[in-house]
């Protein structure tokens, strides 16, 4: 008897404004790129950091995440860490960047760069 696979959940979700910021990085993106990057490098005085990269290959240890604008690659050391994320862009007169509402950080630092699980 064969066994009915379902397809396993996204390891976080994004905001309709984070959709757009990757359509908009993948519109200027250099030639040959396969998409973008979420990572967690160590760095920061909590410990860990968000970290976006353009990507031309996908390693063979990343978790694919569909999108509208192209394909958002989630680093596999970095699962852990980011299991029921969601992901948004903020944008004010100041500042501009990817947020994280992360229910695996245990603490973030001061300046909000970096956070601990």
């Amino acid at each position: 008897m064969a066994t009915a696979t379902r397809e396993r959940p996204a390891p976080i979700s994004l905001t309709a404004r984070a959709v757009a910021r990757i359509e908009e990085l993948m519109s200027s993106a250099p030639e040959g790129t396969a998409g973008v990057r979420l990572s967690t490098p160590r760095r920061g005085c909590s410990g860990l950091a968000y970290s976006i990269d353009y990507v031309d290959a996908p390693q063979a240890s990343d978790e694919a995440v569909t999108t509208p604008a192209g394909t958002l690659y989630v680093d596999g050391p970095s699962l852990l860490y980011l299991i029921g994320s969601r992901m948004d862009w903020q944008e004010d007169d100041f500042t501009a960047g990817f947020t994280f509402e992360n229910p695996n950080a245990k603490g973030m630092c001061g300046c909000g760069e970096s956070f601990t699980v």
